[in-house]
Formats: C-alpha cells, sequence, structure tokens
C-alpha cells in the first residue's frame, strides 16, 4: 500500500503536500461558512456561485493550461503557482480580519485562486508520474490523494474550531503560511532522480489531447462519467453546511461534517493504493456506490445518522475520483499527460460552475435534502453511463455455468507485435518504447479491448520497466 514512500522523492512531496492540503481544506471550510454566514444571511446561491467562480477557470484556461504543463518544467511552474495561492489567500485572510472583505470582493479573489489553480491542478497531477517509475505510478497516485483526504480529514475539523474561536481571517492566514511545505519540498527534491520529462514542441496545442480522445472511448466515457459526477455531485460544501444548519449546528458541526466526509474519502484512497492497476470497472461501482450513498443520507433524521452515512459516500466518491484519476495517467501518453490531465481537470472541475449555481438554488427553494437527491441521481446516471458502455463494447459476457451471472470478459495475453502495425505508433510512443522492447499485454489492458488494437494500449501500466517519462 505505502511502497511509493520508499521513494525519497516522493516521500518528500506527500508529506509536504499532506501539510499544505491540511491549510487548503481549513480555508475551504473557511471560505464556505464566511460567504454563508458572515457575508450573507445564510444565501446558499451566493455560495453557489463562488465556487462556480472559483472553478470556472479550469474550464476557460484548459486550451493554454495543458500546454504550460506539457512544455514547461514543472517543478519550477509549481514554485510560482504555490507561492501565488499563498499570497492570495493572505490578502483574503487580511481583509477578512480588518472587516473589508465584501461579497463582490470575495468572488474576485474566489476567481483569481481559480485562475492560478488552474495552472497549478494539471503541472501538479502530471508532477506525480515525475516523482516516480512507471511501475509505481497507479500506487504514487493513489497515495496523493490519500495526502488530500487525509488533510480533508483534518483540516475541516480544526477550521471549525478556529472559525468559531478566533474568526474565519486567520485560518485563511495559516493556510498562506502552509504553502512554505510545498515549497520546501520541491526544493528539497533531488531534480536529478526525477523522471525525464517528455515536453511537448512548440506547434503542440489542445487539439492534440481532443485527437488522442476520439482515438480512446474508454477515455470519453470515463471524461462523461466524471462531468456528471463532477458537476452535481461534488458540491460537498453546500450539502454539509445547509444540512448542519438544518440540524441547527454552529461552523464546529459543519466541520466535523466534513471530516467525517474525509475519513470514508481516506479509507477510498488507500484501498485505492492496494489495487496494482486502476480499472473502469471499479469506477463505475463507485459511481453506484456513491448514488446509493447519498440517497441514504438524504433520508437520516438525525446529524449523527447523517454523519455516519456520509462516511460511506467519501468513500465511494474518492474511490471514484482516485481511479479515474490513476487510469487517465497510467495509460495516457507521456508527452500528451499534461493536455490530457489539462482537460480531465477542466471536465472534473469545470462542472462545478454549471452544477454549484443550480444546487445551491435547489438547496436555497427546496431544502438540503433536496439537493442531496440531484447528488445521488448524477451517481446513478453516471453509472449507467459507464454500464452502457461496458455492456455495448461487448466485455460483459453470461457467466459460464450460470442461468443468471455475468462476467467482465475473460483476459488472453496479446503480443503487441503481431497486431499493431508501425504507423500506427505515435511519435510519443515510437520514441518512449521501440518495437522490439514491447512486453505483451492483455486484451483487458487495451483501451478498446475486443476492437482493434492501438498504440495507446502500449501505454499502459504493463508496458516495459525501466525509467523514463511515466
Amino acid at each position: 500500500m505505502f511502497r511509493s514512500l520508499r521513494l525519497y522523492n516522493f516521500r518528500i512531496w506527500f508529506f509536504g503536500a499532506l501539510v499544505s492540503n491540511i491549510g487548503q481544506w481549513m480555508q475551504s471550510t473557511a471560505q464556505s461558512w464566511v460567504v454563508l454566514t458572515v457575508l450573507t444571511d445564510g444565501d446558499a446561491t451566493a455560495m453557489g456561485f463562488t465556487l462556480a467562480l472559483q472553478f470556472a477557470p479550469p474550464l476557460v484556461l484548459v486550451g493554454v493550461t495543458g500546454w504550460v504543463a506539457d512544455r514547461f518544467d514543472r517543478r519550477k511552474l509549481l514554485f510560482i503557482t504555490q507561492s501565488a495561492l499563498g499570497v492570495v489567500a493572505l490578502v483574503i485572510g487580511v481583509l477578512l480580519i480588518t472587516g473589508v472583505l465584501t461579497l463582490p470582493l470575495m468572488l474576485v479573489l474566489a476567481t483569481v485562486t481559480g485562475i492560478v489553480t488552474a495552472f497549478d491542478n494539471p503541472a501538479r497531477q502530471a508532477f506525480i508520474s515525475d516523482l516516480v517509475e512507471r511501475e509505481h505510478a497507479s500506487n504514487a497516485i493513489a497515495l496523493n490523494a490519500a495526502s488530500f483526504n487525509s488533510a480533508r480529514l483534518v483540516g475541516p475539523a480544526v477550521a471549525g474550531v478556529l472559525v468559531v474561536a478566533v474568526g474565519g481571517g486567520w485560518v485563511f492566514i495559516i493556510n498562506a503560511l502552509s504553502f512554505f511545505a510545498t515549497i520546501v519540498a520541491l526544493l528539497l527534491i533531488h531534480v536529478a532522480e526525477l523522471s525525464p520529462q517528455a515536453k511537448a514542441d512548440r506547434g503542440a496545442k489542445l487539439a492534440d489531447g481532443f485527437r488522442y480522445l476520439v482515438k480512446r472511448p474508454d477515455l470519453a466515457i470515463l471524461f462523461a462519467m466524471v462531468f456528471i459526477i463532477g458537476a452535481f455531485g461534488m458540491n460537498f460544501p453546500i450539502y454539509a453546511s445547509t444540512m448542519a444548519l438544518e440540524f441547527g449546528m454552529d461552523a464546529d458541526g459543519f466541520g466535523l461534517l466534513t471530516s467525517m466526509f474525509a475519513v470514508g474519502s481516506l479509507a477510498g484512497a488507500l484501498l485505492a493504493a492496494r489495487r496494482a492497476k486502476a480499472r473502469l470497472r471499479v469506477v463505475v461501482v463507485a459511481a453506484l456506490g456513491f448514488g446509493v450513498a447519498s440517497l441514504v443520507s438524504s433520508f437520516m433524521p438525525t446529524y449523527a445518522g447523517y454523519a455516519v452515512v456520509i462516511v460511506f459516500a467519501g468513500f465511494s466518491l474518492v474511490t471514484f475520483l482516485t481511479t479515474a484519476n490513476g487510469y487517465v495517467q497510467t495509460t495516457t501518453a507521456p508527452s500528451l499527460r499534461g493536455r490530457v490531465m489539462a482537460l480531465y481537470i477542466a471536465i472534473l472541475m469545470g462542472g462545478t460552475p454549471i452544477g454549484a449555481p443550480i444546487v445551491g438554488w435547489i438547496a436555497e427553494s427546496f431544502g438540503a435534502r433536496a439537493a442531496i437527491v440531484v447528488a445521488a441521481i448524477a451517481g446513478f446516471v453516471g453509472a449507467a453511463i459507464g454500464l452502457t458502455w461496458y455492456l455495448s463494447s461487448g466485455r460483459v459476457q453470461r457467466a459460464r455455468g450460470s442461468r443468471w451471472g455475468f462476467e467482465v470478459a475473460a483476459t488472453r495475453s496479446i503480443p503487441v507485435q503481431r497486431i499493431v502495425e508501425p504507423e500506427e505508433f505515435s511519435d510519443e510512443v515510437a520514441e518512449s518504447t521501440p518495437i522490439g522492447e514491447l512486453d505483451e499485454i492483455t486484451e483487458d489492458e487495451l483501451p478498446n479491448a475486443g476492437g482493434r488494437p492501438t498504440d495507446e494500449g502500449t501505454e499502459g501500466p504493463a508496458g516495459p520497466d525501466r525509467r523514463g517519462p511515466a
């Protein structure tokens, strides 16, 4: 489960990111509560618009951010973005402490945060694969998610107590200081031990990422699932804060709900780290689990009951997200990884500007429970999309010797050299994986299993075990 932590570079990054993530979760909790109770009088719609403006830039700037992550040194880029995020947090904290902050100012600063984050996210996600060798990539991605969700376990609860005790402004100040942890980690990393980054050339464009997705129906289906659940399911600050108010709780009660959600999230991330590779079938099952857990939570009559059920919602959601992230990164051509991850993040976070205002309006107009039902429906729709693809692709078959049972098509080895013509390989694959060195991969590992083999299959986790672009 923790094998990637044996590697110095990843270990340094993991603990630095953990400290910074705790600060970011503290800020996220404080921001939602400040907008809901300080800058407005319980206006969930205003909180939805704040989230929308913060998450819109990754979608709007996707044509630039992915290219930047592929074209420039990701470590240096992270120095810039992490420093900028710290400065913005400091500004918000000072304005809040001095009583100058207003809702329009918060909306502007949320937008600035979103712009910086738009450049930070694809670089940070792709940088994980630069820190480790290919064989550890899936595990490192899952442990990175575990770091994020461990912070979610601690940060919101601490933020809730601090908001009540000293005010939300100091929470933003603490988050600003926490960015020093990632900056120090970036300084301590052994640059010579990083996997060489497969940089895009000057003529590289976002369209290359789109063309890549067109050839990868598995990724297209995955992106559709992520968009639906990202837009209407991942609005937990709205669900938790409005449910906390419904149960008569203060900021500490809201923070505790967020931490309970994180208990399940951490468990989901750690179990994902135990798996040898990320699989689409796990993504489909996790989406269904999220829908069920969300629906059950909407009927909980007590605060304690709701807090218990959202543990399972957190487990399912993070299993879904971590497995989807790992699948995208470990099966994407190295020189396109930044652009594909930018598209992935744009789909994941870009749905929030659409979903958050709608969910906020539903919570304000019909109650928090109605908004949570929307999240449940999103989970069911996402699972249905994935299951439909599995059925239409022929990968689900009737189990032998069973009248009612079904199974995923059996895996068999296929020599890549015999089924892939040289001209089918992209330049990225030809440069990083000579045809003569290809290992055998299984049909289950091919992105279009059951159909015509493509070059993308050679970029998966079953590729050669050697250093190089992961």
